[in-house]
């Protein structure tokens, strides 16, 4: 059989990413925080949209083109959805005339009772293939700016703002600077500082820092030692520690010599630290000739210092959360409501609109014509994120109503598929939308991501939540004897006889998520 090239031609179909569910995916997946500079972006860049504000005369409560949050009660309406997973209905193929365009609430700015229906056929323009990429529709690419006038009126701007955060460095130069050292003692704690980790523990030798100072100085070990005991005593004391005994040494040697039990705590700290870090009491009590009540006393002293000064020195700067969704019971009823910032009030400006007419020169018309496209398709699929969220949401709240009520013992197993299947939606779906994204609850703010854990079967065929497992262990470790702690196989035993079949090497794992030490470290002579 002879080989030839040969044209044919097939009919098929092919799953293709329009535009409009690309971004649609990338608001989904977005914190509140990158929510807000998304949509700051969009109203700086796109001359279509605009911001409605509190005080507008023309506003009304359904103005806005984002839906107001619902009870969780209150039945969902998911036929008025678009499921981010898949392909909006909208026909790129059909043509937009601005004579023609009919009027339409959003751009008018007129109350619109509900915008999450989908953009008619006639308003898309006809160059627009359902193959389109972003660089092929837009010629100017949307600029990345930062540029954000919030701090206008804002009482708290400058608290918030991104100031240099107090590092240990700088705490202890300030120090430094009005020692009036000479110039190779200053070297000398320059380079001590440089040394220092984020607890304060000196990470270089002596010897380190001599070999780092000029030939020509002529420097002594001694002279370092002598700057070294120098910083050691500034503030925090402590700082500059080697190890940490010779920061408890400093801290207790500091105290006033009438400090009950002082001598005793220096003596258990530089001859018996092996034996207090191992918490062998009965070793210490033997080999300094201490009774019970007197150890007690001395380690009471001992556990008031501090083994890391440096890490009461802020060294970074606080993150705030915002929570995407809140969750309040009101009426005997949970209630689910959205973050009012996760839906910000916008609308198309009319104004840009009527400019779309037979007389515009082509140029601007296909500038504004593109810009009306994006506009649209942004409010569009910020109300799409937004339904996704609140019922995703919403399903979370009913599936652990009981942890609502009883607390973290009564979390009950939940998986991805199993909201996914609720809500209707894929599950990669799902997944993006419990990214970063944090629940208000009385009991606290949760990531969404926490309420979903996998599950443990019980003796009598029923399961158990591991984050219930987990608050078990923790209750049951703040009950325990300080004297005679839990081993893991007393508290898998104890979980058993609750009908909990966990076994010990399951307990350590979840003991150590929870930074829970092992029972030979919790041991306490109280």
């Amino acid at each position: 059989m002879a080989l030839k090239p040969a044209l044919t031609l097939k009919m098929g179909q092919q799953l293709r990413m329009t535009p409009q569910l690309q971004q649609a995916i990338r608001l989904l997946q977005l914190s509140t925080l990158d929510l807000e500079l998304e949509i700051q972006q969009a109203l700086d860049t796109n001359p279509m949209l605009e911001e409605l504000q509190p005080d507008d005369p023309n506003e009304s409560d359904e103005q806005t083109t984002l839906d107001s949050p619902e009870n969780l009660d209150d039945p969902v309406n998911e036929d008025s959805e678009t499921p981010i997973d898949s392909e909006s209905d909208v026909n790129p193929e059909s043509d937009i005339d601005p004579s023609d365009i009919p009027p339409d609430p959003e751009l008018d700015g007129e109350a619109v009772p509900d915008t999450s229906q989908e953009i008619d056929a006639d308003t898309i323009s006809d160059d627009l293939p359902v193959d389109s990429v972003w660089e092929d529709i837009f010629d100017e690419a949307i600029p990345v700016t930062n540029h954000r006038n919030d701090f206008e009126g804002d009482d708290n701007y400058f608290e918030n703002r991104n100031s240099e955060a107090t590092s240990i460095h700088s705490h202890l130069l300030d120090q430094v600077n009005l020692l009036r050292l000479s110039a190779s003692d200053e070297f000398i704690a320059l380079a001590i500082l440089d040394g220092l980790d984020s607890n304060g523990i000196l990470t270089i030798s002596t010897q380190e820092v001599l070999e780092s100072t000029p030939p020509e100085w002529e420097l002594e070990l001694d002279e370092v030692e002598a700057v070294l005991n120098l910083i050691q005593h500034l503030d925090p004391i402590g700082i500059a520690s080697r190890d940490v005994r010779e920061c408890l040494s400093i801290q207790l040697r500091s105290l006033p010599v009438e400090t009950p039990w002082r001598t005793e705590a220096i003596t258990v700290v530089e001859q018996h630290i092996a034996q207090l870090a191992n918490r062998d009491y009965s070793a210490i009590s033997r080999k300094t000739r201490l009774k019970e009540n007197n150890l007690r006393e001395v380690l009471a002293l001992i556990l008031s210092l501090n083994p890391r000064p440096g890490s009461d020195i802020a060294d970074s700067n606080i993150e705030y959360i915002e929570p995407d969704i809140y969750v309040s019971k009101k009426n005997n009823r949970w209630v689910v409501e959205l973050n009012p910032k996760s839906a910000p009030r916008i609308r198309v400006n009319p104004e840009y609109v009527s400019m779309i007419n037979p007389a515009t020169k082509s140029s601007d018309k296909t500038y504004l014509k593109n810009n009306l496209q994006e506009a649209r398709w942004f409010i569009n699929s910020l109300q799409q994120r937004n339904d996704t969220l609140l019922r995703v949401a919403t399903k979370i709240v009913e599936f652990q109503r009981d942890f609502l009520e009883y607390g973290e013992q009564a979390m009950k197993p939940l998986v991805l598929h199993d909201i996914a299947k609720a809500v209707d939606l894929h599950e990669s779906t799902i997944s993006r939308v419990t990214s970063q994204k944090y629940m208000h609850t009385p009991a606290g703010v949760f990531e969404l991501k926490y309420f979903f854990s996998s599950h443990v079967s019980t003796h009598t065929g029923g399961e158990v939540s591991s984050t219930a497992i987990r608050a078990l262990i923790k209750k049951l470790v703040s009950e325990e004897n300080p004297k005679k702690p839990l081993s893991d196989s007393k508290i898998a035993n104890m979980l058993a006889d609750q009908d909990i079949k966990v076994a010990r090497r399951t307990i350590a794992k979840y003991r150590e998520s929870l930074l829970i030490p092992p029972s030979n470290e919790r041991k306490q002579l109280i």
